[in-house]
């Protein structure tokens, strides 16, 4: 029998449009300017050992977000809230933790939305801060939920074939990379742990299932939809990270070292000339806008429960945060150090996201009936101990790396 305090799974025909558009809100939420500047950076530095990072990478992406989404779309709770039960005030650290990261990342979007604007002619203050205008304007809709989803489906699409053909025209090494990918010249630390966190650390893994908790999707009859929607997410990600990444090496390989000031704009423009670089304009603008998005409806998404104000104004506060981010970038002025930031902190904090929900999934009071596989506890488990390890030997790299 099922557990009377887990409600049933609303039919699939209630929100069709749902699923997809979580995955691709965790995605593009992955996708941000921090994963082009971060990709570029790490396959101009390891060249064709870099595949290793991303094959690593994608691995633990699958074994912790496969783990996340189904615990706590199972449970029909939030991070935050699955933390309090586990222990009463886990919430609070969680939710001050992720939104935390999410916030830094943000800014960093925020940044990303001037640079790609900048590249079509706008200054950068002027793009981020019409950017930022534009984001809050679509979460304030009535249906924004819906408009969302549109919104990061179709500017996710934009990218990967801009992107696709950017990689078509630089040429690059595929068996060269094929072979970095299982025996790399050079294994570096640093790379995996950046990626894993800027692709699931932080806020990034809960957008997507956060997202089907609000659209109503959760429940012990929702898991083959919460797993098929959680591998979709990641594989999105990955194939657009592959993508670039050839785009990149190709570049390098016949033209050199990228520009350390902007990476990804300059792979772009010496890989397809004018055209490319332009082309990486609208790549970095969807790239940001969409993350803005993504970054501010989670993060609000993780501390809007402790308290009835936020949850009233829930419109209000997320023009704060986008607004506290644009203010924070004006003053900053150091975009890509910050980009490389964002990935490196997030990685930090997904051991104990990770840890939480993992421990959360034994406990019988908050799953009901469900009993969470065996094989997605002991992958869940080695990516914690893996993203553990990777984030105690990455902080001295990352603080070498990061000059404030």
């Amino acid at each position: 029998m099922p557990d009377p305090n887990v409600p049933e799974a609303p039919a699939p025909s209630r929100n069709p449009g749902a699923l997809a558009g979580a995955a691709f809100l965790m995605a593009t939420s992955a996708i941000g300017p921090g994963f082009l500047t971060q990709t570029a950076f790490f396959t101009d530095s390891l060249r064709a050992s870099f595949a290793f990072a991303i094959l690593a990478s994608v691995l633990v992406d699958l074994a912790v977000q496969a783990n996340v989404w189904r615990i706590l779309g199972v449970a029909r709770r939030r991070g935050q809230e699955l933390a309090s039960e586990l222990l009463p005030g886990l919430g609070g650290v969680v939710a001050a933790l992720v939104a935390a990261g999410g916030f830094v990342f943000n800014v960093g979007n925020i940044a990303g939305c001037g640079m790609g604007l900048e590249v079509l002619g706008l200054s950068q203050r002027w793009g981020a801060l019409l950017s930022a205008l534009m984001a809050t304007g679509l979460l304030a809709l009535p249906r924004a939920g819906q408009a969302m989803d549109l919104f990061t489906k179709v500017l996710g699409g934009v990218m990967i074939a801009l992107t696709a053909g950017v990689m078509v025209v630089s040429k690059p090494d595929y068996l060269g990379a094929l072979r970095g990918a299982f025996l790399p010249g050079q294994v570096a630390v640093l790379p995996v742990v950046t990626l894993v966190g800027g692709t699931v650390g932080g806020y990034i893994t809960f957008s997507g299932v956060h997202r089907l908790l609000d659209a109503g999707i959760g429940g012990p009859g929702a898991v083959g939809r919460l797993t098929r929607a959680s591998i979709l997410g990641i594989l999105v990600t990955a194939a657009m990270r592959v993508l670039l990444f050839l785009a990149i090496l190709g570049v390098v390989s016949h033209a050199g070292s990228l520009d350390p000031a902007n990476p990804a704009a300059s792979a772009f423009r010496l890989g397809a000339g004018e055209w490319g670089y332009r082309f990486f304009g609208v790549v970095l603008w969807s790239a940001a806008i969409t993350s803005v998005v993504g970054c501010s409806y989670t993060s609000l998404s993780f501390v809007r429960s402790f308290s009835p104000l936020l949850e009233r104004r829930s419109r209000q506060a997320l023009a704060v945060f986008i607004g506290l981010s644009l203010l924070v970038y004006l003053g900053f002025g150091r975009p890509v150090s910050l980009l490389i930031l964002a990935g490196g902190l997030n990685g930090l904090i997904l051991p104990v996201t990770l840890g939480v929900v993992l421990l959360a999934a034994r406990r019988r009071d908050l799953m009901g009936e469900y009993r969470h596989p065996l094989t997605l506890q002991v992958v869940g488990w080695v990516a914690w101990g893996v993203s553990l390890l990777a984030g105690g030997f990455a902080l001295k790299e990352l603080a070498r790396l990061v000059r404030w």
